[in-house]
């Protein structure tokens, strides 16, 4: 295995870069030597699909970072950029025999890199913008958001959106906020915010959290309530703190382990306080992320010696929504909501999280709901957080791929439990001018208890 680009012997002559740490001597080696490199992995792997390329599976990039960090090979542009390429959606975990955490292999080592980056850039390396403004100063933060999205809001109310587009206005936007403007959804009318608590309807059988996010918060408003409704009718009190924080999957995916933690202390201590049951999540990625936690604090320095039992007990509280219902045991709805769907297995929860019969399950609660199977759909539609802001070419093929899948069940609705996943294929059916519904099971859910038309909810030709 090798990288042509790449040069596998080390600068004879030392350069500012060779005084920094190695990037990867951070990292627990005995993870690198679980590895056995039998290639089972490589069949899940969206990327290796896509390329062929030995540099672009799980594999290959576990021997790219192990001779990174044993020093035999130089972190040059062309090994970052098959390192960057993956989507971390953790399937080559799921595949691997030998039970490789590749997880706890990629983002530490991104973490490692970002340090480096950002100790170069202090000596004139390069600034993302991108990054640092909307990344990182924009998208954690639901509120921002909020006021970001209003224009666009009223852009689509006016149609300006689309005399944008026709007229080619939009192509004078840099590259990724074009991307972001296609991925942008139409925008909903928002419901009145989450009071800080909602009780249980009928006997109490649970006093859980909800964690309503940033990105999700913003665009999918309408998912958390529809969340804290079915929470309710299965018996359980809601708290929403008001405290709570992005969870940080944002700056940890793409290397930025300090704002990482403290985004974690942050939601710990806003959550802690409560006599929970469970923390609820209904975003995939979220979800992951929370669970991590106590990996977080293993991989980032902390100066507090109660980081890591605060973020662990923390972490062990940590339920998707599907996962706690399955558990608790689901009060069955009523409503019949007619119509022809298919799920698609969002990567971070079936493949991080290890829930994928649970949604399933429950949507099989519902009257007249016929659920029909979807081809690979496990492997992921493109997203990953921010992926499809940074890695377009890739993110589309992953999308064109998911998208042909999705046409070929015949179904009305495509239903997912991330954010993420809902705004990629969303994208790419719009793309298709096909009006297939993407919605969250816990929309579907909620429309059965209250016995509402699911039609209301569907898109309309424009």
């Amino acid at each position: 295995m090798s990288d042509t680009t790449a040069s596998a012997v080390p600068p004879s002559n030392p350069s500012s870069t060779d005084l920094l740490p190695r990037v990867g001597s951070g990292i627990n080696y005995e993870r690198f030597l679980d590895c056995v490199h039998c290639g089972l992995c490589t069949a899940s792997c969206p990327t290796y699909l896509e390329t062929g390329n030995e540099n672009d599976s799980p594999r290959g990039r576990i021997y790219l970072m192990r001779a990174v960090t044993d020093g035999r090979l130089e972190l040059t542009h062309n090994v970052k950029e098959h390192l960057d390429l993956c989507l971390d959606c953790r399937s080559c975990e799921t595949a691997c025999p030998s039970g490789v955490q590749y997880g706890r292999l990629i983002e530490p080592f991104r973490v490692e890199m970002q340090q480096r980056a950002a100790k170069l850039s202090k000596s004139g390396g390069s600034y993302d913008w991108f990054q640092q403004w909307i990344l990182y100063g924009l998208f954690p933060y639901p509120g921002r958001l909020r006021w970001a999205l209003a224009p666009a809001k009223i852009m689509q109310v006016l149609k300006l959106d689309k005399l944008a587009e026709r007229i080619g206005l939009t192509k004078l936007l840099p590259e990724r906020l074009q991307r972001m403007q296609r991925l942008l959804p139409p925008l909903k009318r928002r419901e009145r915010r989450l009071p800080e608590f909602l009780p249980a309807i009928g006997p109490r059988r649970a006093r859980v959290a909800l964690f309503t996010g940033c990105v999700a918060e913003a665009m999918f408003h309408h998912v958390n309530w529809a969340t804290a409704r079915v929470l309710q009718a299965n018996g359980c009190d809601v708290v929403i703190p008001r405290t709570q924080a992005c969870c940080g999957a944002i700056h940890y995916h793409s290397g930025a382990g300090q704002p990482a933690l403290d985004l974690a202390r942050q939601n710990a201590n806003a959550f802690g306080a409560e006599d929970l049951d469970a923390v609820i999540v209904n975003v995939a990625g979220c979800g992951s992320m929370l669970k991590d936690y106590g990996h977080l604090a293993d991989e980032v320095p902390s100066n507090d010696p109660h980081t890591v039992p605060l973020l662990e007990k923390f972490a062990g509280k940590i339920k998707d929504i599907s996962e706690f219902l399955a558990a608790l045991g689901p009060i069955a709805p009523k409503g019949e909501v007619r119509m022809k769907a298919t799920y698609h297995d969002a990567c971070h929860l079936c493949h991080a999280q290890k829930i994928r019969e649970q949604p399933r399950d429950l949507l099989a609660l519902v009257p007249g709901l016929e659920l029909v199977p979807l081809a690979e759909s496990e492997i992921c539609c493109g997203a990953a957080g921010s992926y499809n802001l940074t890695e377009g070419e890739m993110a589309d093929r992953l999308a064109d791929r998911k998208l042909k899948n999705i046409l070929a069940t015949g179904a009305e609705t495509v239903i997912m439990g991330n954010a993420g996943c809902s705004l990629q294929i969303q994208a790419a059916l719009r793309k298709a001018e096909s009006l297939i519904w993407v919605a969250h099971p816990m929309e579907i859910l909620d429309l059965s208890y209250s016995g509402q038309d699911w039609h209301a909810q569907a898109p309309v030709k424009s």
